[in-house]
């Protein structure tokens, strides 16, 4: 899988964008771009690559994901099944930072603002969003000019006071794109993304960064802040997280779904990355 630049500046004599995208599924694409985006989905359920993060998405989630972060959104096998009938339904809003001037998010009534730009640089998932601030998005993409801006900056607003959130990539991964590294990372992240419950090893992902093992073993520690049998376990778990809650597979059947080969294993990683048994994760869900 490769990673795609998305072009958006076209933004039709507006300061930002606002889509409502409505398709059988997602765009199953890798990809970055320089506008900061805030999704609202509306409709549909898969898991959301966000950096070096996987995380479950549903009906009536905000995110927002900073610019230049990599991600991506994956529907569920049933949205690609031959007459599946299922709609994926999202509102998409792109803008930079600069779209209402250069020092408009920086002045000390919109600090706030420009704080939450700030966290959006791991992507961030709003949490229990009232479904009053879901409309409030959509009655914005229906409006236009003045009202259009005004109604952009209260959602913003809203957003940036919102005290229960998730950020989605980790540091180290944020700090990755800020050096001269991004293009052999894009690379070695995308091909993990796209293989982690498969059989992948050290040494398979250290020919795709055309490196030696012992090489790419220290720069990937250097540049992620752990192993990769530790990131790699926990795309994995975040994954077998999603399967647990979808309640869709028995947890013999998660493990070996999310890439592991054996349940004693499974049990072990999930425990030391989630802090409980997967059982135990499941009836804490469903309390």
């Amino acid at each position: 899988m490769k990673l795609h630049f998305l072009d958006r500046s076209n933004l039709n004599n507006s300061s930002f964008s606002t889509k409502v995208n409505e398709y059988p599924n997602f765009l199953k694409v890798w990809h970055y771009h320089p506008e900061i985006e805030l999704v609202v989905v509306l409709k549909s359920q898969g898991t959301c690559f966000v950096g070096d993060g996987v995380e479950k998405f549903e009906e009536n989630e905000i995110v927002l994901i900073g610019k230049n972060l990599p991600h991506m959104w994956l529907n569920d096998d049933a949205y690609f099944q031959e007459n599946a009938n299922l709609v994926a339904k999202a509102i998409a809003i792109h803008f930079d930072r600069k779209c209402l001037g250069a020092t408009f998010f920086e002045t000390p009534e919109m600090i706030h603002l420009s704080e939450l730009f700030d966290r959006a640089r791991f992507g961030i998932k709003f949490l229990n969003v009232d479904k009053k601030l879901i409309q409030d998005i959509q009655a914005m993409a229906e409006s236009f000019g003045f009202d259009k801006t005004m109604a952009f900056l209260n959602i913003l607003n809203k957003l940036a006071k919102h005290k229960k959130y998730k950020l989605l990539a980790s540091q180290g991964y944020v700090n990755t794109l800020r050096n001269g590294e991004n293009k052999t990372l894009d690379t070695i992240h995308a091909y993990i993304f796209n293989n982690f419950n498969k059989s992948i090893s050290l040494e398979d992902v250290a020919k795709v960064a055309n490196m030696n093992t012992s090489a790419f073993s220290r720069f990937f520690k250097r540049v992620n802040r752990k192993t990769f049998s530790r990131y790699l376990a926990e795309i994995r778990i975040g994954y077998a997280c999603k399967l647990l809650l979808e309640n869709k597979y028995n947890i013999a059947a998660v493990c070996y779904e999310s890439g592991f080969h054996n349940i004693s294993n499974f049990n072990r990683q999930f425990k030391l990355i989630m802090k409980k048994t997967p059982s135990a994760y499941l009836k804490e869900y469903k309390n």
